[in-house]
């Protein structure tokens, strides 16, 4: 996906600080934080949606590496996201996975 803005950033065509990479996803800090630590973890593979994985692996990778950052950055309270589709929140058609910390969040998420 030529025009995709993470497919880029997977495939390292920025200078993006990876917090953690493995061959099938990547985690890198949120360039427009929605908590003080807001990590987006991609697959490498271009996937518009959660609807649109049927690979069991890459599903859990992501959770995996979002908990492998978690771990990093010494994080013990955060919140897992994943917004599908443009009335749910999502601005990026690549599916992402939101962690966030740093900050007390409530519910509903406001």
């Amino acid at each position: 996906m030529g025009e995709c803005i993470f497919c880029k950033i997977a495939n390292g065509e920025f200078n993006t600080d990876f917090l953690y990479e493995d061959d099938l996803v990547v985690a890198f800090r949120d360039i427009e934080p929605q908590a003080p630590d807001h990590i987006l973890i991609i697959p490498r593979d271009h996937y518009i949606s959660i609807k649109d994985i049927s690979d069991e692996a890459i599903i859990g990778r992501l959770f995996l590496a979002g908990n492998k950052v978690v771990e990093q950055l010494g994080i013990s309270s955060f919140r897992y996201v994943i917004n599908t589709g443009k009335d749910a929140g999502q601005a990026v058609f690549h599916i992402h996975l939101h962690l966030l910390a740093g900050r007390k969040m409530g519910w509903p998420p406001g």
